[in-house]
Order: structure tokens, then C-alpha cells, then sequence
């Protein structure tokens, strides 16, 4: 494709050089440039791609997108423009041929639930026939095809060449989980959404290294509805208002759903059911194009209202009743209240529950189902907000009868700093805690105090394999650590 073609239509600065040319490649990583590519210079966090240039050109690239003013060497075209996050999303969109517009992509959004809705979707595609796509925290796939997921929202380049693989494979359907960073950083930009979900909006993911204020927050997630044609918005959050408002403005098609507010999609005459380990929930769904009996196999009434964001979607593409009913009872997400049975007579579950308000919804959905005590393992992850912290020792204090204070990912931070800060907040409630800095001592000392009767959570990491500390990074699974604790203890 000629760099012309590439950035026809792109909001331009100035050109210094040729466009007629063939483009080989686009890049933002000056090692992996190759003869006749383009490379975008990236401003980040880290560094600043603008450094790199020579080497770009050691690698033979033959053009620059820059947001700088930068010299233009020779038989090099350069490029300028406002923002080259994103110049790269829009021309990875045209390289790849824009992929999104040949898709159907239901686009996920807010503070929780991303996870777990675009794998309900994807459990209700597969009993529908579906061959879907899923991008997101824990893995993407494409059909049964796995793909390692680094970030929850790829990088634009990354993204698209994914889009355009799934357009191959004939995917039917791509639940897609959309971060806030993902759409401030432009990772998301050029991609057309069939359908927008915002579920929530906690305070969380404010820090140096993500969002200056809530409303900096908030703003980000708006962005999703500047790119769908219809949105599907949480009537039970407090701001839904303003989400429909700017969906709205955005000429969006708004829908809603609910569980204690009037909505399109409604949950009644909900009960909870509990056989050995399992919990599930049973409703009765209302909505405009279909209602009747259905049983969700996650328990709780936050993944109730996951769920119906879930059919929500389906719904709106025209997946059967059937199918939908199969898929919601039969969904399963890895490291969402996922039960870990090794024979025992106690019970334990591992929850990616990372912040304040997931912790206290998880800790109080658990407590209609234990009788006994309930034993919470968690820490905290270093480099981001420190009143998580605080807050998370709290809402642990106050709804578990013994807090283990553990380590989660210290990356840059001391973790013993860490587990004080999570300490300030655990003191302000009456509940017994213990402090064990090491992850697995931790959850070895919360497993052989458990008895019978009794609920262990592991919370805060979730489906992920490794701990990552300032210099190193080690396989951890929370999981797979209980599992051989278990089987060592029953032994």
C-alpha cells in the first residue's frame, strides 16, 4: 500500500518528502522496523519513540509519522501530525483493510464486569453456533485459536492486525473488552462498535500512571459511545444519566438494563442456589423481544447484572432464546469466583477482586452462602492507586473474620510498605488480621486455619500465572498454589 493511501485523510501538519511509494510494514517499536516500513513515533510514559529514529533508519525505514519537529533525512519522507497514538490507529485501520466494519463487535466497558461479560457472550455465541472473537484482561481468542494477552485493550497496530485475522477466520461475532487507557491512548480509535456497554464507574485506576481524577476517568470511558451505533447502559449506576445523554448526543440507539431500576432489560423474581460447592442464580428475564425462566451458573448479583449486559448483547444481535439460556448457564470465567475443590471440607475461591468495591460486593455475596467463618487472603499491586489500599483493608476488616495480609504485584514498591498501608485500613475495623509478606505462606496459613465449614477467598490476582517484583518476574497461580496446598494437606 502507498504511504499516500495510508494517510489519506489523516489530519496532517505537514509533509516533508514523497508519498507515492510503497509501504512494506507500520511500526512503533524501532527494533522490529523492516526495509520499506513506516514508523510512527510514539510519545510514552517510558520513553519516546522520536530517540529512536536512527535506528528506525539503520532498519531501513523509509517514512516518519512524528508529532515533533524532526529534520528529514535523506530520501526519507516525514510526516507530521497533532498526535501519533493516533496517526498509528488510523493507519494500521487502513493498512489492514479497516477490519471492524466487516465485524460485529460489541465493545465492553467500566470500572468492573468487563471480564465477565465478553466471556458470557462468548458462552451464549458458542451455544448459539457462533464462531466469536474475545479480546481482553485474560486471553484473546479467535475461534478456539489462543492468543496471549499483554494489556486488556492491545495496542492499535496490534489490534487491528487481530481484527483483520478474525475477519479471516470468519468470526461472527467479537465480544471486545475496552479499557480506559485503551481509549485515551487511541488504541480503540477507527474501530467501529456495533454495540457499547458501560457497565460501572468505581473510583479506581487514579494514579500517576493512569488517570489524573475520576472525571479524567469517566471522560475516557465516554469515548467508547463516540464510535457505536447503539449503546447498552447499566440503569442501576448513579451517573447512567450521563451516559445516556452523551450515547445519545453520539446517535447512538440507547437500551438499558437493571436489577433494582426500570430498564429494556430487567432481572425479577431473582433466587440464589447452592448444591455442594455450586452457586448459581435463577431469574426471571423481561425484555422487549423475549422473556421467560433462565439460570445464570455464577452466583452473585453482581454477575446477575453482568449477565444481563451479556443477553443484552445477544439480544440485540438475534441470538436465540435457546442458545442464551445454555450459554448463561453454562459460563465459567477463569479467576471469577472459581472454586477450587481438592477434596476438602471447607470451601475456596479465587476472584480477581482488585479494588475496594469489587472486594466488598465479592465478600458480601459469599457471606449468604457461608455459615461459618470467611478467611480472605489479598494484597495489593505496587505502582498504583495507594488508597486501594487503605480502602481494601477496610471493606477485608469489616466482612471477614480473619484478614490475611499478603503481597499481590510490589513491581517497583517495598512490599512490606505495601502490606503496612493495606494494615492502616484492616485497624480501623474490629476484624483479626495476620500479616505473612509471602503469597504463598499466606495463603498456605489462611488454608490450614480454615475448618470445617468455612470459606477461604483468594482475591486480587484472579486468573493470572506470574507476581511481578521490582526485579524480577516469578509464575505464580493462585489456583495452582491452592490445589498443591490442598492436596498436600489431604494427603
Amino acid at each position: 500500500m502507498k504511504l499516500s493511501e495510508l494517510i489519506d485523510g489523516l489530519d496532517i501538519v505537514e509533509i516533508d518528502g514523497e508519498t507515492e511509494f510503497e509501504i512494506t510494514g507500520v511500526y512503533r517499536d524501532h527494533r522490529a522496523c523492516m526495509p520499506g516500513s513506516l514508523f510512527v513515533c510514539i510519545e510514552g510514559f517510558k520513553t519516546d519513540g522520536h530517540l529512536y529514529i536512527d535506528s528506525a533508519l539503520e532498519n531501513g525505514v523509509v517514512a516518519l509519522i512524528v508529532q515533533k519537529e524532526v529534520k528529514a533525512p535523506t530520501g526519507v519522507t516525514v510526516v507530521r501530525t497533532k498526535n501519533t497514538r493516533y496517526a498509528l490507529a488510523f493507519v494500521s485501520d487502513v493498512f489492514f483493510g479497516h477490519p471492524s466494519r466487516k465485524l460485529t463487535i460489541a465493545g465492553i466497558t467500566g470500572t468492573k464486569g468487563k471480564t465477565t461479560i465478553t466471556y458470557m457472550i462468548r458462552s451464549i455465541a458458542k451455544a448459539a453456533g457462533i464462531n466469536s472473537g474475545l479480546i481482553g484482561t485474560v486471553e484473546n481468542l479467535i475461534g478456539d485459536e489462543k492468543i496471549h494477552s499483554v494489556v486488556t485493550t492491545p495496542e492499535s497496530y496490534d489490534l487491528q492486525r487481530m481484527l483483520s485475522h478474525m475477519v479471516e477466520k470468519e468470526v461472527g461475532l467479537v465480544a471486545m473488552e475496552v479499557s480506559s487507557q485503551g481509549l485515551a491512548l487511541n488504541r480503540v480509535s477507527c474501530c467501529d462498535f456495533n454495540i457499547g456497554v458501560f457497565t460501572n464507574l468505581f473510583n479506581d485506576h487514579i494514579s500517576p500512571n493512569e488517570h489524573k481524577d475520576i472525571e479524567d476517568y469517566f471522560s475516557a470511558k465516554l469515548k467508547l459511545f463516540d464510535m457505536c451505533e447503539t449503546g447498552l447502559i447499566n440503569a442501576d449506576f448513579k451517573d447512567a444519566d450521563r451516559v445516556m445523554k452523551h450515547a445519545e448526543q453520539m446517535n447512538c440507539k440507547v437500551y438499558t438494563y437493571g436489577i433494582d431500576s426500570n430498564a429494556d432489560i430487567m432481572a425479577r423474581n431473582i433466587a440464589h442456589n447452592v448444591s455442594g460447592d455450586e452457586m448459581s442464580v435463577s431469574f426471571d428475564l423481561v425484555s422487549p423481544w423475549l422473556s421467560g425462566r433462565m439460570e445464570l451458573g455464577l452466583p452473585g448479583k453482581f454477575n446477575l447484572s453482568n449477565a444481563l449486559a451479556a443477553i443484552g448483547v445477544c439480544l440485540l444481535v438475534g441470538v436465540s432464546h435457546e442458545a442464551i439460556c445454555e450459554g448463561i448457564k453454562a459460563v465459567k470465567v477463569r479467576g471469577r469466583v472459581e472454586i477450587v475443590k481438592a477434596g476438602q471440607d471447607f470451601s475456596v475461591i479465587v476472584d480477581y477482586a482488585h479494588n475496594a468495591a469489587s472486594l466488598e460486593n465479592l465478600l458480601k455475596m459469599l457471606r449468604e452462602f457461608c455459615a461459618e467463618r470467611i478467611i480472605t487472603v489479598f494484597g495489593c499491586g505496587g505502582d498504583r492507586a495507594k488508597d486501594r489500599r487503605f480502602e481494601m483493608g477496610e471493606v477485608s476488616g469489616r466482612l471477614s473474620d480473619l484478614t490475611v495480609i499478603t503481597s499481590d504485584n510490589p513491581r517497583t514498591e517495598d512490599p512490606v510498605l505495601i502490606i503496612e498501608n493495606i494494615e492502616e485500613g484492616v485497624r480501623k475495623t474490629s476484624g483479626e488480621y495476620i500479616k505473612v509478606a509471602d503469597r504463598r505462606k499466606g495463603i498456605e496459613f489462611a488454608l490450614c486455619q480454615a475448618k470445617k465449614g468455612d470459606l477461604v477467598v483468594i482475591a486480587g490476582k484472579g486468573h493470572e500465572t506470574t507476581q511481578v517484583f521490582s526485579d524480577r518476574t516469578e509464575h505464580f497461580d493462585d489456583v495452582e498454589i491452592a490445589n498443591d496446598i490442598l492436596r498436600g494437606k489431604m494427603a
